[in-house]
C-alpha cells in the first residue's frame, strides 16, 4: 500500500457495520489507519462486530453506537459523536440498505417502498447532511454511498430496491456537482455479494448464482471493502461523481 492510500488520523463512519459489506469497509479503513464510527440497529450485534474489529489490532479507534439510520436524531449522534471521539469526521460510508418488497411492482405494498426509499436514499442524503454541518463543509472529505447493479439494470425481481439505488446513484452525482472541489462523493455498485443481506439471492448455490458471471464467483465483503478504500483515499483525489461496479464483469454481459 502507498503512502497516499494511508488514512492515519482520518476519522470515519460507516453505516449497517454490524456485518457483511459494512462490516469488511470498517475492518479495511482501520488496516488503512482510520479511526472508525460503526453504528446499526441492533446493539448485540454491533457490540460484537466492534470486538471482532478491535481484535484485528489496527491502531485506530473503534466506536459503536446504536441507531436506526432512518431516524434523523441517530444520524446527528453518530455524526457528532464521530467528531467528538476522533476530533474530524473525513470519511462517511452511506451502506445501510434495506429489500423488503420482492417481485411485481403491482404488488407491492406502498408502505413498504416508502421505508425502503426513506433508508435506501433519504437517510444517506440525512447522512450527508449532517456530516456537511459537523465538519466538511470547513474541512472536506469523502463519501462513498454503497449502490447495486440492481441500480443500473432492471431485474424484475428486487425492482423496489433498484429503483432506489438508481436514485441513490443520480443522488451521488448530484450531491459530487454541490459539493466539489473538497468534498468528493462516489458511490460502488456491487453485484450478488455472499452476506446474510444476498442470502435470497443465491438460495440455489453459488455455482448457480454466478453461472452469469465472467469471474465465475460471486463477491466477497472484502472485494467491495477494498474499492471503497482506495475512493476514500488521497489515491482517488481526482475521482468524484462516479459509480464503481464491482460486479465480477456481469454487466459487461449485458444480463443481470
Amino acid at each position: 500500500m502507498s503512502n497516499e492510500a494511508g488514512l492515519q488520523g482520518k476519522g470515519a463512519l460507516v453505516t449497517g457495520a454490524s456485518r457483511g459489506i459494512g462490516h469488511a469497509i470498517a475492518a479495511e479503513l482501520l488496516s488503512r489507519g482510520a479511526s472508525v464510527l460503526i453504528t446499526a440497529r441492533k446493539p448485540d450485534a454491533l457490540d460484537e462486530a466492534a470486538a471482532a474489529l478491535s481484535a484485528l489490532g489496527h491502531p485506530g479507534k473503534i466506536v459503536a453506537l446504536p441507531g436506526n439510520s432512518g431516524d434523523a436524531d441517530a444520524r446527528a449522534r453518530a455524526v457528532d459523536t464521530a467528531v467528538a471521539e476522533f476530533g474530524s469526521l473525513d470519511i462517511l460510508i452511506n451502506n445501510t440498505g434495506i429489500n423488503p418488497v420482492f417481485g411485481s411492482l403491482m404488488d407491492a405494498d406502498l408502505d413498504a417502498v416508502r421505508k425502503i426509499f426513506d433508508v435506501n436514499v433519504v437517510a444517506a442524503l440525512g447522512y450527508v447532511q449532517q456530516a456537511y454541518r459537523a465538519w466538511m463543509s470547513e474541512h472536506g472529505g469523502a463519501v462513498v454511498n454503497v449502490a447495486s447493479v440492481a441500480g443500473i439494470r432492471s431485474t424484475g425481481v428486487i425492482a423496489a430496491y433498484g429503483a432506489s439505488k438508481a436514485a441513490l446513484i443520480r443522488l451521488t452525482e448530484e450531491l459530487a456537482w454541490q459539493l466539489g472541489p473538497n468534498i468528493r462523493v462516489n458511490a460502488v455498485a456491487p453485484g450478488v455479494v455472499k452476506t446474510r443481506f444476498a442470502e435470497a439471492l443465491y438460495a440455489n448455490g453459488d455455482e448457480a448464482a454466478s453461472a452469469g458471471y465472467p469471474m465465475k464467483r460471486l463477491g466477497t465483503p472484502e472485494d467491495v471493502a477494498r474499492l471503497i478504500g482506495f475512493l476514500s483515499s488521497d489515491e482517488a483525489a481526482w475521482i468524484t461523481g462516479e459509480t464503481v461496479r464491482v460486479d465480477g464483469g456481469l454487466l459487461a454481459t449485458g444480463g443481470m
